[in-house]
């Protein structure tokens, strides 16, 4: 029976990852900031199946001594920081969260016994300011926040450490991907919450920036699966997971308030936000997946439209149950 680490376990892409390799027989060991992670609304079915590590990326020899105690066959590297705009507040925290807990997971690796396969999750923030849409893993990496420095300097270290110690070690570049457990403070998830509470009478207004602005959407469902197909291929590499179109904001509302059964009240109840207008970006991050559909197989099971659908009957459901002012 194989056996995976998992850190950041019960965030959006760890509890789908658990499942995932809990349905295919595996041992599962969970790293979190407490043991209370077991508690967690995302990993409340499977929490008994669970063996749990409590640590912190920001601890030096936290990360290492998970690695040695857990005697795992793979290390799913997924804990980081991940709200982008965050990163401005405390780029030394940043890198030392993302770069350092990677750096230090990557050397007790190589000391293990039994020297585990390793997956790190990097992001399309990598590409930043890059010279072509869509990007694919050759494309320009210009990082244009500390928190795309920091995963495109893990995403090197992940390279460098494979070909200097012949460790098999993947590095993920992910596009935006979303679920009903994606947490409220994304731009996705924001949609979805809005629609249904306007839906409700909840909420009368949602308030968001550039309409515009267009973002590869994917279902954090499918990215998981992709990052399996990566630690089970004949050798390791890098690989974009994005669904390889882009959508605008104003898209991902029409679809959202199509689900809740509003269409006809978007003029009226959506708004711009001048503080959340961003500046704009020289080229839409748009990934190219081919590379990992034609070398691991990946196909992408769920539409735009149906992750975002699946996201509002989340929310709906669960504002009936909840309801708020």
């Amino acid at each position: 029976m194989a056996r995976a680490l998992i850190t950041g376990i019960a965030g959006q892409d760890g509890s789908y990852l658990a499942e995932q390799l809990l349905a295919d027989d595996y041992e599962i060991v969970g790293f979190g900031r407490a043991a209370s992670i077991a508690d967690d609304q995302n990993l409340a079915p499977i929490s008994d199946r669970i063996e749990y590590f409590a640590g912190d990326l920001l601890e030096p020899g936290s990360l290492a001594a998970v690695v040695a105690g857990a005697d795992a066959d793979e290390i799913y590297h997924l804990a980081a920081p991940s709200f982008v705009p965050d990163s401005w507040n405390d780029p030394s925290e940043t890198m030392a969260a993302i770069v350092g807990s990677t750096a230090e997971l990557l050397a007790a690796a190589i000391d293990a016994k039994k020297r585990p396969k390793i997956w790190l999750s990097a992001s399309a923030a990598v590409y930043g300011d890059t010279d072509q849409s869509p990007q694919n893993e050759s494309s320009a990496m210009r990082p244009t926040s500390p928190y795309g420095v920091a995963k495109l300097a893990a995403l090197g270290l992940v390279r460098t450490m494979r070909e200097q110690h012949q460790l098999f070690a993947c590095g993920g570049i992910l596009y935006n991907h979303e679920s009903p457990r994606r947490p409220e403070q994304f731009l996705a998830r924001k949609v979805t919450r809005g629609a249904a509470a306007i839906a409700l009478g909840q909420q009368d207004e949602l308030l968001l920036g550039d309409l515009d602005a267009v973002r590869d959407w994917s279902d954090a469902r499918d990215v998981v699966a992709g990052a399996v197909l990566a630690m089970r291929a004949d050798e390791p590499g890098d690989y974009i997971f994005a669904s390889g179109q882009g959508h605008s904001v104003s898209q991902l509302v029409e679809v959202a308030f199509a689900a809740a059964g509003i269409a006809e009240r978007i003029e009226q109840c959506v708004a711009v936000d001048p503080e959340f207008v961003r500046p704009p970006e020289p080229q839409s991050l748009v990934g190219d997946p081919s590379r990992a559909e034609r070398d691991l197989g990946w196909r992408r099971q769920f539409s735009f439209e149906a992750m975002i659908s699946t996201m509002v009957e989340a929310d709906l459901a669960e504002l009936r149950s909840t309801p708020t002012a």
